[in-house]
């Protein structure tokens, strides 16, 4: 015995195909896909070793306005030049002098580097904030 009841249209959903539901399947994990690709490209491109890196070996504080800083630059391919930025800091933590170093091209990877930093106030510490394969036009050496 049928009621003869009819449900009204569109207020229910409709069956799903299985051609539907496979489609969405693999867009979904191709979405999936591109989003681990690009989050591993963003990760290695983050935390992967540097071209070239510096850091410091030591320091001593000459004078009320005067640190020297004493680090280490490595290099990827030491026949680049690279360029790196020591800083002096006060016992406060302030920024107290900054100087950017050229680091001609060598054959060691390697190289050990000297150099002085100005400060407004007198220092506590000098350290290398960064070091980097851009050299500015400024440091380079003027060709011939």
């Amino acid at each position: 015995m049928s009621t003869g009841l009819t449900l009204p249209p569109g207020r229910y959903p409709t069956e799903r195909s299985a051609g539907n539901r496979r489609r969405w399947l693999i867009g979904l994990s191709v979405l999936v896909v591109v989003a681990g690709v690009a989050i591993a490209y963003l990760g290695y491109s983050k935390f992967a070793d540097p071209a070239v890196s510096g850091e410091a070996t030591g320091y001593q504080v000459i004078d009320e306005s005067t640190v020297d800083v004493q680090f280490t630059v490595t290099r990827s391919d030491p026949r680049r030049p690279a360029a790196c930025v020591i800083r002096a800091r006060s016992r406060d933590g302030a920024e107290t002098g900054r100087r950017e170093v050229l680091i001609p091209g060598s054959n060691a990877q390697q190289t050990g580097v000297r150099s002085q930093v100005r400060t407004s106030a007198p220092p506590a510490i000098g350290e290398v904030f960064g070091c980097t394969e851009n050299v500015p036009a400024y440091l380079r050496a003027p060709t011939s």
